[in-house]
């Protein structure tokens, strides 16, 4: 019998053989060129080539897809697509992401598809030329293959049976095996990078940075979980409270006057971002001309002050404000996982669902898009009645618009959107008053550039070795915190004249780079390493009140300390959750946040005691219990939560 097909010349069957073999480095290559928007020898010398595992998996990945697309389909064209969009897609997103919020694409990204949507759409992202370059590169490929594996000899069908079945059994393996084995992948120097997403696909590629990160989807209840075991830690807490005497900080108005004010306090809480005490680096070598911080420098003498330990650095604002908010610590969760966008899927405990069960309006203001981090969800299932946006705000200021295309609104502005908030909730009802806010103005990145020049402060003198770009980055970054102490000032002298309790908790959220990388901090020596520094996880807190002066030094307290603490400070009822983590406190550790625990001496140490080991665990179970279990602690608190509208 005479073939139906002609054999092709042994140069094409070979050529048909390199092809998949070469396209996966190809579709690799334009993969983290589209994601970093660049590729130069310093990303060969810097990134890969210290990391090269990581990216031969990657490379194997698209290599087996393509593979796998093939055989099963015996379409060439349709496997070379498909091998190329499993990093193109993922890359170009990846490239979004960073621009908008400072962090890669991530898994649990994919679940807030329509809202990422319409915050891209919005930021008016544009098209990068190596998006166009690499959708051209790929079309190219896809008709090079079309020409190329056209007219090959069909494949037997027990043969491409078998090939399939063992293309797609390799790749299973390289995911479930590889991929998805933290022992195998640390083996290979893959190591997770808690603290910064960012720097973790910068090192090991979008591809491996996505898949791995798949790992954190998962979480396991707390050895011994249980109803007896959730009401024992219940228990011994109600019991410690009938014996203990006075509350953690002895200074305190709740330790002066354990009875305290008749009426519940409107209570205002302003986390302002990338916010610490700049002027700190005057004692580093750093002058400025104009003096940062004189309303925090002058309410520390008659409030609470100290520092917040923060989980986060250069991005994550959504997590420290979510320990502050419910005194949850990220610690217990998958590294690198947002809150709002995977957990706060239904109604749960927090301080704001906690004061609308005693009574109080809550509402929160924040001066950028709903969406973003998904607020617009996570608010009501924390408790917020009200929520007001970007979206809803109008006539406000903006600033720092070379970095920001159309500017960041003002602190200034956040300030007057503040007040008239309260306003009106106070107008529409005698209720006590929780409003939670969130700037925006002092966001990464920064640059001189971003102030006219009579606006901006300027730096006087800085420690040689200090690039001109990073003075400038700084520059901008202390006239950000001058504003931010403005609005501070603001805010004190309004509700100093306001006519009931009022109790105002500022802080920032986290440090940023500022300039190239840490060189502002190392070469100051105000943080000797890098972002892992406790030096640089620690964020300016303030607690103020219109009806105490006594002056309190808090220390370092975490964020999800700051709720406990504030009820504590003011002797405010406190739900029981929040009675335990005011004992874990004081006999405990003040902090235990990414591998650090800071002691009540203020020291900073890696690891726990066994005893402090203790009070975590106690702490994960009674957290679990309330973000995934089955509500125990709520029902033991009166609490019964139901479905956000």
């Amino acid at each position: 019998m005479i073939s139906r097909h002609r054999q092709a010349p042994l140069a094409v069957r070979a050529a048909r053989g390199v092809f998949p073999v070469a396209a996966a480095p190809v579709f690799l290559a334009l993969t983290e060129w589209v994601a970093r928007g660049e590729l130069t020898a310093d990303t060969w010398s810097a990134y890969i080539r210290p990391h090269l595992p990581a990216y031969l998996l990657a490379g194997g990945l698209l290599f087996l897809i393509w593979l796998a697309a093939d055989l099963v389909t015996r379409l060439a064209p349709l496997a070379t697509l498909l091998a190329g969009c499993t990093g193109l897609v993922p890359a170009a997103v990846n490239f979004y992401t960073l621009q908008l919020r400072g962090e890669p694409f991530l898994p649990w990204d994919l679940t807030q598809i329509r809202e990422a949507a319409g915050v891209a759409a919005a930021a008016g992202l544009k098209i990068q030329p190596s998006m166009v370059w690499s959708a051209l590169a790929l079309a190219a490929l896809t008709v090079l293959s079309f020409f190329l594996y056209r007219g090959r000899p069909r494949l037997a069908l027990p043969m491409r049976l078998a090939g399939s079945a063992a293309a797609v059994a390799a790749l299973a393996a390289l995911v479930f095996g590889v991929y998805l084995q933290p022992a195998v992948t640390q083996s290979l120097g893959i190591l997770p990078d808690a603290w910064m997403q960012d720097r973790y696909y910068r090192w090991y590629g979008v591809i491996t940075g996505f898949v791995t990160n798949l790992t954190n989807l998962e979480i396991d209840a707390p050895d011994g979980y249980s109803e007896e075991a959730v009401n024992a830690v219940l228990d011994e807490t109600e019991a410690a409270g009938q014996i203990e005497t006075g509350p953690n900080f002895p200074g305190s108005l709740a330790a002066a006057d354990p009875g305290g004010v008749e009426r519940a306090p409107t209570i205002l809480y302003v986390m302002d971002e990338s916010y610490w005490d700049v002027s700190e680096l005057e004692g580093y070598g750093i002058t400025f001309d104009a003096d940062i911080s004189p309303n925090l420098h002058a309410l520390q003498q008659t409030s609470a002050y100290g520092r917040v330990y923060s989980p986060s650095f250069g991005g994550g604002t959504c997590d420290v404000e979510f320990e502050a908010l419910t005194g949850y610590s990220v610690g217990f969760l998958p590294a690198g996982c947002k809150p709002y966008q995977q957990h706060v899927t239904r109604p749960m405990f927090a301080l704001p669902s906690y004061l609308k069960s005693r009574g109080y309006r809550t509402a929160a203001v924040h001066c950028y898009y709903a969406r973003y981090w998904s607020r617009n969800t996570a608010y009501p299932n924390l408790g917020f009645d009200d929520f007001i946006s970007l979206e809803d705000m109008r006539g406000v200021d903006k600033a720092r618009g070379y970095s920001w295309p159309g500017g960041l609104v003002t602190d200034a502005s956040m300030g007057e959107q503040i007040i008239r908030e309260y306003e009106a909730l106070k107008a529409a009802s005698d209720a006590p008053v929780f409003l939670h806010a969130v700037t925006m103005q002092n966001h990464t990145n920064y640059s001189a550039a971003n102030y006219p020049d009579d606006r901006r402060v300027h730096v006087t003198s800085a420690p040689a070795g200090l690039k001109a770009d990073t003075i400038g980055a700084l520059e901008d970054f202390a006239t950000g915190v001058r504003d931010a102490d403005a609005l501070l000032g603001q805010l004190v002298g309004y509700f100093s004249q306001v006519d009931e309790p009022v109790i105002l908790v500022f802080w920032g959220d986290h440090y940023n780079p500022v300039g190239g990388g840490y060189d502002l901090y190392t070469a100051t020596g105000y943080a000797p390493t890098d972002s892992a520094d406790p030096a640089l996880r620690q964020t300016t807190l303030l607690i103020w009140s219109n009806y105490s002066d006594r002056a309190v030094d808090l220390g370092t307290i975490a964020a999800y300390e700051i709720s406990p603490v504030m009820m504590d400070l003011f002797g405010l009822e406190q739900p029981l959750y929040f009675r335990y983590l005011n004992r874990q406190l004081r006999y405990g550790y003040r902090s235990c946040t990414g591998g650090v625990t800071v002691g009540w001496d203020g020291a900073a140490a890696c690891g726990l005691t066994p005893r402090q080991q203790s009070w975590r665990e106690k702490h994960w179970l009674l957290q679990y219990d309330l973000m995934f279990g089955e509500g125990y602690v709520a029902g033991r608190m009166g609490l019964a939560l139901e479905e956000a509208g």
